[in-house]
């Protein structure tokens, strides 16, 4: 079988197009016929290994997929051969074959294509915990979404509105604001052109949003603290333009007694039955075609390398996945 492999940490010639023998499953475990992987800007952060991202040489990139269960392990009972799966935050998802804890797979339902499965499953698991559980949307809410065309924030977008609330959506191309406003979302600020927190205020009326997600990190992150009203929330959850460095807590303070948090997907599907629930509740939206996954681009696993930098350089729109 074919895999990507990483054996030093770097930039993204140090993604490995490898053979590999087809691992076997233990007790407890799947072995999984891969058909397609997200890429993610985790995928990035844990390629280049710095801070909290400090992995363990060599491994196989990619933390969300989806496929067919080839084989189960003993003790495996709710997973059968041929079942179709999709896991988020399970590391080893750049290959043909994986294996994976039986704990960390969702079945995908019928009529829902593998590779819209592998689309879905991180991102649509992380704007579900973001809008349900980290700042609970309620009608009436008004929220800010940086990078609103691409993958998280798009999903991001039509998740809130489908809960009664506002969006003021933030973008940079003609091209993505047409996919944004494809959405359902009427308020479009070009950071590229404007003040996103003046637009914000002229929006509002001076009265700011109830919440910001933020995955853009450090060159919207001073905009986002700004276009907040007094005791809202900045939702930090992303740094794809590079982490956000420390500052004074007292900011918080000053501008209207702030909460900010910094959040991330691991700990929003610790259990197996929260997994379960928010991949449950995004695949049957898709299935009801209440949600929408949109796919930007499409890479054969040897073009990893391109897909990451795709991603990096910021110009692209909707999902990036590795068909297998």
């Amino acid at each position: 079988m074919k895999k990507i492999q990483i054996s030093q940490c770097g930039d993204s010639k140090v993604l490995e197009y490898v053979d590999s023998e087809i691992p076997t499953p233990g007790p407890g475990q799947v072995l999984v016929k891969i058909a397609a992987a997200g890429v993610n800007f985790l995928d990035i952060y844990q390629r280049q290994g710095g801070g909290v991202y400090n992995m363990s040489l060599p491994f196989t990139p990619g933390v969300e997929g989806a496929g067919v269960v080839e084989k189960v392990g003993e003790g495996v009972s709710h997973l059968q051969i041929r079942d179709s799966v999709a896991w988020a935050m399970a590391l080893g998802s750049y290959a043909e074959y994986a294996v994976f804890p039986s704990e960390k797979l969702v079945k995908v339902p019928d009529g829902i294509d593998l590779t819209i499965a592998a689309a879905a499953a991180l991102q649509g698991a992380t704007a579900h915990y973001l809008v349900n559980s980290t700042f609970v949307i309620k009608p009436g809410h008004t929220a800010l979404v940086h990078a609103a065309a691409g993958g998280t924030g798009n999903l991001l977008c039509q998740m809130i509105l489908a809960k009664g609330g506002k969006v003021l959506a933030t973008t940079s191309t003609d091209a993505k604001e047409k996919i944004i406003r494809e959405t359902g979302v009427t308020e479009v600020i070009r950071y590229d052109s404007a003040s996103v927190k003046d637009e914000v205020k002229r929006i509002t009326g001076g009265a700011g949003v109830d919440v910001v997600y933020d995955g853009v990190g450090k060159a919207t992150f001073d905009e986002s603290l700004a276009s907040l009203k007094p005791r809202s929330m900045m939702v930090l959850f992303g740094a794809a333009s590079g982490q956000v460095p420390a500052f004074d807590l007292q900011r918080l303070n000053a501008s209207g007694s702030l909460f900010i948090t910094r959040p991330t997907l691991g700990h929003y599907v610790a259990t197996k039955e929260e997994l379960d629930m928010r991949l449950g509740e995004v695949f049957a939206s898709i299935s009801s075609g209440s949600l929408q996954v949109r796919i930007g681009k499409k890479y054969p696993l040897h073009e990893a390398a391109r897909a990451q930098d795709d991603l990096a350089g910021r110009g692209t729109v909707g999902k990036l996945v590795l068909e297998i």
